[in-house]
């Protein structure tokens, strides 16, 4: 566990020290629909998917994603101290569990801690079009049990794209950054890419490299780019049909994936301009953005790096469902999602990616090993705080950690985000250092019980058996 980022500046409550409340105050996700249903049933889920699975149960690394979100941004398991040079002004920083499946928390740092870095350190400025890339259900089961299978898929799809590019100039080179989503709308398997592609061709001449444009691609290129992909990867995934046993994943994966055919999910999506559907494989290219729009890039990314669930989506019913609901309507009107605390866990225990898998892949010029990268990617601005560009000239600058390369500080993240910045004391002003990183259970106990905090996380029921019914003759 480490301190926590984006998602954990909020769980300060001003009731330290013997202070008043103040504006900080913490997170608090257990009080979330979404905590509560997974303390409240996540062991009864885990027997039932033992039981459904003759005792073999759900892998490992499925049950650990839930344990440790039920940790997170809980001050009972560890939390960071922060501090005021100036007035001792005191508040804490519960850790948190960087899940990338279920935690919504986590989710959004992540999510706007990559956004933020691709576009500060890797995309340079020209102009950006998104392809994204769906596929048949039997192609998703394949791709969502078999990660290296997925990557060559992958590879074939940007092989394709480069080529259309590639027209323009023959000796010209091609980028993208592609975020591979394992969900969709409506919590359902449905693995798709995202691809971030330089809208051109980067050349090299005598006076160095530089970015020839594209024309916007016509329906019929969209379609010809689909058509190729389409035929290569049913030439890939076809022979791939499993001989292995199905285990108790691979189940669940096809149930997830197949859970939206009766609602109208199956019919063939309108046609939108740029866009191409064979057989199931549909491509669309619409979206397109600016050369100095980086703050539209950066939303676009974000989308790309979001988590599959929204707290604000998520309520519960009188009778102990869970309500779950959609941005768009489904084909058929529907626009809410109804399942029992254990059919929704199940859903959600589907979404996790596998382990040691990562989910944004660089191609082209943005790989590490390209020849040409260093020449492509900008140089990472120096970060500044809001509160320094106030400050006396002849004041020296405050002590801060070295950035970590590819990660950004949370109250810098912050900042860049809320337009807050975290570290400056909110009663005088100075400026806040993390004092402490307080992990043994007895300082922990300790520092709660004299702050009048609850020193223990909240309870995790029990397995429950399912209810019983008695029926009369």
């Amino acid at each position: 566990m480490a301190p926590a980022g984006l998602t954990e500046v909020r769980a300060a409550p001003a009731v330290q020290c013997g202070r008043a409340a103040g504006v900080r105050r913490r997170r608090e996700p257990e009080r979330t629909v979404l905590h509560e249903v997974v303390r409240g049933h996540l062991q009864t889920f885990l027997a039932e998917a033992r039981e459904r699975s003759e005792g073999a149960g759900l892998p490992r690394f499925v049950e650990r994603e839930f344990e440790r979100y039920l940790d997170c941004g809980i001050l009972a398991h560890g939390f960071a101290r922060v501090r005021c040079g100036g007035c001792k002004h005191e508040f804490l920083v519960a850790f948190s569990c960087k899940n990338r499946g279920v935690c919504p928390s986590c989710s959004a740092r992540r999510m706007h801690d990559t956004a933020a870095h691709l576009v500060d350190a890797v995309f340079p400025r020209v102009s950006v079009r998104q392809w994204v890339l769906s596929l048949p259900r039997w192609a998703r089961w394949l791709l969502a049990r078999d990660a290296p299978l997925a990557s060559r898929a992958l590879a074939i799809a940007l092989r394709a794209i480069f080529a259309h590019y590639r027209r323009l100039e023959r000796k010209g080179r091609c980028g993208a950054v592609t975020f591979i989503q394992r969900f969709g709308e409506s919590l359902n398997l449905n693995l798709h890419f995202h691809c971030a592609v330089p809208d051109g061709v980067f050349v090299r001449d005598e006076t160095g490299v530089r970015f020839v444009p594209a024309r916007p691609p016509t329906d019929e290129e969209v379609h010809k780019v689909l058509l190729r992909i389409a035929r290569k990867l049913r030439g890939l995934l076809l022979p791939k049909q499993p001989e292995d046993p199905i285990d108790a994943l691979d189940a669940g994966y096809a149930e997830s994936v197949q859970s939206m055919q009766m609602t109208g999910l199956a019919d063939p999506p309108r046609p939108r301009r740029c866009s191409a559907f064979i057989e199931g494989f549909s491509l669309h290219a619409g979206v397109h953005l600016h050369a100095n729009d980086r703050e539209g890039l950066e939303h676009l990314l974000a989308y790309g790096a979001r988590g599959p669930i929204s707290l604000e989506c998520l309520s519960t019913l009188l009778d102990g469902r869970i309500c779950y609901r959609l941005k768009r309507p489904l084909p058929d009107g529907r626009c809410e999602l109804f399942f029992t605390p254990t059919e929704f866990l199940r859903k959600l225990s589907m979404l996790i990616p596998p382990p040691r898998r990562h989910l944004v892949r660089f191609h082209g010029l943005f790989a590490p090993n390209s020849g040409w990268r260093k020449q492509i990617v900008p140089a990472c601005p120096t970060p500044v705080s809001p509160s320094a560009e106030h400050e006396p000239p002849g004041r020296p600058e405050p002590d801060r950690p070295p950035r970590a390369p590819g990660r950004i500080p949370w109250a810098e993240l912050f900042r860049r985000v809320f337009r807050i910045d975290v570290l400056q004391c909110e009663r005088c002003g100075g400026e806040m250092k993390v004092l402490a990183l307080v992990t043994e259970q007895a300082a922990i106990k300790k520092i709660l019980e004299h702050l009048d905090l609850p020193s223990t996380g909240p309870p995790i029921a029990k397995a429950r058996r399912p209810p019983e019914f008695d029926f009369v003759a």
